[in-house]
């Protein structure tokens, strides 16, 4: 049986968290004294002199509508790295505790176990980069605090089957965090949905990726109230500021063009999957469910090179393990992905 307090470190579980007058005032007002802010106003303009909603309550609420979950069981960070590290201060002792990843995967879990002193504990995916659950499960130890999984994953594409991910969440009594920064692209149903079945479960998403909102830093973590409770108790008191709020909210009315958006996206990369194969330079092209698609090339440090001096920067993956003689490419636009195939099929 799962239990949070068993997993929290005793002083996160000890502490207050901060607490401003925001926090603390009920009701309404119409002259604000209590938090040393310019009173004249911005030069920014209206509203940004003052701080943002800690808890962002409206993003919150319309996210919640969105997902078909409660704003309980919300909590939005700085981009998704910021869920990432606050996970890590909330479970692992520095110097004891460890995690548990799954190469080739997103390289953040791995630099924020660093940042917090937190032993890397690595089980490499299966040559058609799903988990090898027996092994991973021979591999946990008592210090293993959180295991992630990236699904699609990145920097291969595709879906993690979700039998593997049930698996762990019930046999493991730490968090499973799975990763779904790429999920809009993919014909899967959300984690989101289990959030009830596992109390274990933490589903990352952000609004980098098919939200069009990179620029922005706005991540997003769902889980039980009670893991949101505790993160929002260690984050610091405005990690969210106000104009990422309201653009959020905007972004969040335009549903349909989302989906538009998708759509000519996922064409596109269907577009790309079709093409690559015919290049000679190709000898291999990964399915993906993402938005970007994993290529084995020829010779990998040569073609980076080469389009790089074409004005085309893609991402050479060829270091990590399962990943030699590979290339990720990003979908662009049709006339992007046409400026793509072109200089690969022109390679010598």
């Amino acid at each position: 049986m799962f239990n949070l307090n068993d997993i929290i470190r005793p002083n996160v579980l000890k502490m207050k968290a901060y607490s401003s007058a925001r926090d603390e005032f009920k009701g309404s007002a119409s002259v604000f004294l209590d938090a040393n802010e310019n009173s004249l106003g911005s030069l920014a303009g209206d509203k940004y002199n003052r701080y943002p909603d800690p808890h962002q309550r409206k993003l919150k609420a319309r996210i919640a509508e969105i997902k078909s979950v409660q704003p309980e069981q919300i909590f939005l960070g700085n981009g998704s790295d910021e869920a990432i590290d606050l996970l890590f201060r909330m479970v692992c002792r520095p110097g004891q505790d460890s995690m548990l990843h799954l190469p080739p995967t997103y390289g953040m879990y791995e630099v924020s176990a660093n940042l917090n002193e937190v032993a890397l504990q690595a089980v490499q995916l299966t040559e058609d980069f799903q988990i090898p659950v027996e092994e991973v499960l021979i591999n946990l130890k008592p210090t293993t605090k959180i295991i992630f999984i990236c699904s699609p994953n990145n920097p291969t594409g595709n879906l993690i089957e979700p039998e593997s991910i049930s698996e762990l969440l019930r046999a493991f009594k730490g968090l499973v965090v799975v990763d779904e920064a790429y999920i809009d692209f993919a014909d899967a149903r959300s984690w989101t949905s289990r959030l009830q079945e596992f109390p274990n479960l933490v589903v990352l998403q952000t609004f980098s990726k098919a939200w069009g909102m990179a620029g922005l830093r706005l991540g997003l973590a769902f889980a039980s109230p009670e893991i949101i409770a505790v993160l929002d108790k260690i984050k610091p008191p405005y990690n969210i500021n106000e104009a990422t709020q309201e653009l959020a909210l905007q972004a969040l009315e335009r549903e349909e063009a989302l989906k538009d958006m998708i759509e000519e996206i996922v064409q596109e990369r269907e577009l790309l999957l079709e093409a690559l194969p015919d290049m000679p330079s190709v000898e291999h092209v990964y399915p993906s469910d993402a938005n970007f698609i994993l290529v084995k090339v020829t010779d990998p440090n040569g073609m980076y090179k080469y389009l790089l001096d074409k004005g085309i920067v893609v991402r050479n993956r060829s270091s990590l393990p399962g990943c030699e003689g590979c290339l990720r490419i990003s979908v662009g636009t049709l006339e992007e992905n046409q400026q793509l195939l072109q200089a690969i099929a022109e390679y010598n």
